[in-house]
């Protein structure tokens, strides 16, 4: 399988080469309570956040230094993918910056594989790195455990932000026609059919444990809009999202044409708008580039449909090409249901994990809740003027508060800082709070709780 992981430069190049890493963080940050959120027109997002103070028992700091991929300056440029590759070493991510690299390195792709189509669309459609995990075909019988296997070995990576797979349909392409469309309805019993979207729920289930990257879900290749909608009822996860139909896109050489999953070139698409515009805007209405066309053709009323399903549909438009046309998650939850705005906070979380650490041990007083607050103030202008904040002046996009009324005398003897942030996304829902944690136990998002 081909598994693809999205980097940024360094900090150092903000201004030069415009690449920024994605860093991650090391200490565990759990985003699952985070599925009550919703959003609404005219409001704000409040964050609450912990910061540990002096005395607290916590372990040395860890995070990495993780930079906002907002501006166009600062964006995801590189991806992983995971494949049964012709060559190379086994569950060992390798680093690729050019489609030129591919071959010498993983040799020819087994028949039937779409990891070199996958990377050569990805770097045709805007990526700039990638990292491909190869797994062992020898273990193919037992795909769900040697996936997960990869997907372990992964998760210390600090420069994850996508993970596709794009062979993980190889063997629903290989059953017969009747035997696919009976696999792709709602026939439990199916072997291949199970097994192909438990790999898929495994991918949703390690992007949300990791907490920093999303999975780009292949749908299952021939489906009809009744199957693809079937498969969608047995995905769900705030970090993930399903692209329909497959494409016929052009061969890895320029020569022949071939149908292969959408997740290579719509992670391309990702790294294109992230280095255009910043996570906060959709990567959805762009031109997939190397598609001649797609498997299945799509009117208005079925693609509102579907979309309202939380299933991104790819459309072919006269005189328009091939267009990537919706940016929702797999998430059940309505604060989570658009992309852009899932990335938004997977990228605030990041930037809070790693500026909050200094906040550990020191007195929880005036001077350092004047301190965070000044802090936070200037990353959230400079997030509004790049335009991932909704208002006419930073007054309307946000506020910060840190002072004695988030901080009463029990919060303090505890050994906590609390701050409350109120955002407006430029994607906004409803109005909704976030339990950001700094504490002796490390840094933890709480479940939220709907504003009043």
């Amino acid at each position: 399988f081909g598994v693809l992981m999205p980097s940024m430069g360094k900090a150092g190049d903000l201004f030069g080469r415009k690449r920024v890493y994605l860093l991650g963080w090391a200490l565990s940050i759990a985003f699952s309570g985070l599925a009550a959120l919703s959003w609404s027109a005219g409001a704000l997002i409040t964050f609450r956040l912990l910061s540990a103070c002096a005395g607290a028992a916590t372990g040395p700091a860890s995070m990495a230094l993780i930079l906002s991929a907002f501006p166009p300056e600062e964006r995801v440029k590189a991806m992983g993918w995971w494949s049964f590759a012709g060559a190379g070493p086994v569950d060992e991510p390798v680093e690729l910056e050019r489609w030129a690299d591919f071959h010498p390195l993983f040799g020819a792709a087994p028949a039937g594989g779409y990891l070199a189509a996958a990377v050569s669309a990805f770097f045709r459609n805007g990526g700039e790195r990638c990292r491909v995990v190869r797994l062992d075909p020898a273990e193919e019988r037992g795909a769900v455990e040697t996936l997960r296997r990869a997907l372990h070995a992964i998760r210390p990576l600090e420069t994850v932000d996508l993970v596709c797979a794009p062979d993980l349909m190889r063997r629903v392409v290989a059953l017969p026609e009747e035997a696919r469309a009976r696999a792709v309805g709602a026939d439990e019993r199916d072997s291949v059919l199970c097994e192909a979207v438990e790999m898929q729920r495994a991918l949703l289930e390690h992007c949300d444990r990791a907490g920093d990257r999303m999975a780009l879900l292949d749908a299952l290749p021939g489906a009809s809009p009744t199957q693809v909608r079937a498969q969608r009822c047995k995905l769900a996860g705030n970090n993930g999202a399903l692209y329909y139909p497959w494409l016929l896109a052009e061969g890895t050489d320029g020569a022949g044409e071939a149908l292969v999953p959408p997740c290579g070139h719509v992670a391309g698409v990702y790294a294109r708008v992230d280095a255009l515009v910043g996570v906060h805007r959709a990567p959805a209405n762009e031109r997939l580039e190397g598609v001649l066309d797609v498997e299945t053709l799509l009117d208005d009323a079925t693609q509102a449909g579907l979309n309202a399903a939380g299933i991104n549909c790819i459309r072919a438009f006269p005189g328009r090409g091939v267009r990537v046309w919706g940016a929702r998650t797999l998430s059940t939850e309505p604060a989570w249901e658009h992309v852009n705005v899932r990335r938004v906070f997977l990228t605030l979380g990041r930037w809070v994990s790693a500026n909050l650490a200094a906040a550990s041990f020191e007195p929880s007083s005036p001077l350092l809740w004047a301190r965070i607050g000044r802090e936070l103030s200037a990353y959230l202008t400079g997030l509004f003027q790049r335009g991932a904040l909704r208002g006419g002046s930073p007054d309307e996009a946000f506020y910060v508060r840190c002072d004695a009324s988030t901080n009463p005398p029990e919060a303090r003897e505890a050994g906590v800082v609390v701050t409350e942030i109120g955002l407006a996304p430029v994607v906004p829902n409803e109005f909704i709070v976030v339990r950001i944690t700094h504490g002796p136990s490390g840094l933890d998002l709480a479940a939220p709780s709907p504003a009043a």
